[in-house]
């Protein structure tokens, strides 16, 4: 039986207060709610609270949260992910510097 595998795991201090975690994991097939093979966590977080955060926890499918408020993200492949988030990371970075 296979097994889920990490491919990322990776934190990064942005300044003294802000911080981003990237995890993603390859899966054995597609969480529900998905229809890709990764499940993944991608969080800006600020002062202890997250800003920002793309995910695709099971059942819910890809989407991100940006504030208190979640949108639907339309997942492509990692890099267009891992581009996507760091592009809304520098869009966010004048209200949290």
């Amino acid at each position: 039986m296979s097994r889920a595998k990490l491919v990322l795991r990776q934190k990064r201090p942005l300044s003294e207060s802000a911080f981003v975690e990237l995890v993603v994991w390859a899966l054995p097939q597609p969480a529900k709610g998905s229809t890709h093979r990764f499940k993944y966590r991608l969080a800006l977080v600020v002062r202890g609270e997250y800003v920002l955060r793309y995910d695709n926890e099971a059942g819910k499918g890809d989407h991100k949260h940006v504030g208190r408020e979640q949108r639907p993200y339309r997942f492509v492949d990692l890099d267009t992910l891992q581009e996507d988030f760091w592009t809304d990371v520098e869009t966010s970075r004048s209200q949290w510097k």
